[in-house]
């Protein structure tokens, strides 16, 4: 087996997992890794996070096709760079965002309010 870089998946197939992501579960974080094993420290940070309140979630792994990924995102925020998390279909933000929220004591809200 030879690993291909970039040989990712076509666009409108990850155009169609971040839409279906977003519309099907309360709280996603897009992230570069998987919950068992992050693959870098702004999604470890964020899925810590959330984690703190919630203890159902989605995560999805950008890794797989990361280009495709970042189009896909942009279109429903306006940012390419991952993680990014969505809250009852609404882009709440990055590592540095859920940080910012809980020291202001606002992310158990933000995640738990529907």
């Amino acid at each position: 087996m030879t690993f291909e870089p970039n040989a990712g998946l076509a666009q409108p197939t990850v155009d169609e997992r971040v839409d279906d992501a977003i519309a099907d579960n309360e709280v996603v974080l897009f992230m570069k890794g998987t919950e068992i094993m992050p693959q870098c420290g702004y999604s470890d940070r964020a899925l810590g996070l959330i984690g703190q309140y919630r203890e159902e979630f989605a995560t999805v792994d950008v890794l797989e096709s990361i280009d495709e990924f970042r189009v896909a995102l942009e279109r429903h925020s306006g940012w390419e760079t991952t993680p990014q998390a969505f809250v009852d279909g609404e882009f709440v933000g990055g590592s540095d965002v859920l940080a910012e929220l809980d020291e202001r004591g606002e992310l158990e809200a933000t995640l738990t309010d529907g």
